[in-house]
């Protein structure tokens, strides 16, 4: 991946094993995405790291500190207790 590093601009970092929604968050993902980060910023490259799977207002904070700077979110939003747009403040002041 180093090698076309500065040929991306985005890469998609799956949390859960694709296929079906609703599925527990991978933590150890985070390595690899704190790992994606450091060589995104070893390498000048302004990278999109995008994280798809598992992200609620519980996780969203471990997936921004590990580098993440999109996150992707179905169920943590659309099934969060307070409804979509408390989902969403929920998770971007996880971020803060």
């Amino acid at each position: 991946l180093q090698s076309v590093l500065p040929l991306i601009d985005r890469v998609l970092v799956m949390t859960v094993e694709p296929g079906f929604g609703g599925q527990s968050f991978m933590p150890e993902m985070l390595p690899k995405i704190a790992r994606l980060a450091d060589m995104a910023h070893a390498a000048g490259t302004e990278l999109e790291i995008a994280v798809d799977g598992g992200i609620k207002d519980d996780t969203a904070g471990d997936v921004i500190d590990a580098g993440a700077t999109t996150l992707i979110s179905g169920t943590g939003v659309f099934n969060y207790a307070g409804g979509m747009k408390a989902g969403i403040e929920a998770m971007r002041s996880a971020g803060s």
